[in-house]
């Protein structure tokens, strides 16, 4: 969410996620913790999956958040399928997009990317800082050395600028009426 604020501020973006966010006011308190926690417990105890933890906690509506939210840069569309680029909305819309930022939550799941082809031959994916080696326009935010709260956001505000130079140093198209 941090990302799609910060890019919205200089790109059209469409905030896709699997399930609808849920957005949680107020602080993220230990008592919240340990309620998020018992939930994982009780799922696990009861041979279900936990799920992601965002799915647990729900997003923080931080400032920068609800800003974004107010911008309509945190409408999110649900994806039902996708390839590097496009992809199709339950509701049927297709997406086209130039670029792609796919955050996971911390898993390394990037079978969609496979058609990239963007791993190595002993089966990683080869980064400079985030930027994947073998597509330019490909950054994995959470992944490798990244995977961690701390990594990701200091990732996150490189990829970011990253992302800005990139995009600033494309052809602008104007259009004549």
């Amino acid at each position: 969410m941090q990302l799609v604020g910060e890019i919205s501020r200089v790109a059209r973006t469409t905030w896709v996620t699997r399930h609808p966010p849920v957005w949680q006011d107020g602080p993220f308190t230990p008592a919240r913790g340990r309620a998020a926690v018992a939930l994982v417990e009780d799922a696990v105890r009861e041979g279900r999956a936990p799920g992601s933890v965002v799915g647990v906690t729900g997003l923080a509506m931080t400032p920068w958040a609800r800003d974004a939210y107010e911008r309509g840069a945190a409408a999110s569309a649900d994806v039902r399928a996708a390839d590097a680029r496009r992809g199709r909305l339950v509701d049927g819309r297709r997406l086209s997009a130039d670029g792609v930022l796919w955050a996971t939550g911390f898993r390394a799941e990037l079978a969609h990317l496979a058609p990239l082809r963007l791993r190595e031959p002993g089966g990683g994916i080869r980064l400079v800082g985030t930027r994947t080696v073998r597509d330019p326009r490909v950054h994995l935010v959470g992944y490798g050395p990244s995977a961690s709260t701390l990594g990701a956001g200091r990732a996150a505000r490189a990829a970011a600028i990253e992302v800005r130079r990139f995009l600033d140093a494309l052809p602008r198209v104007t259009q004549v009426a």
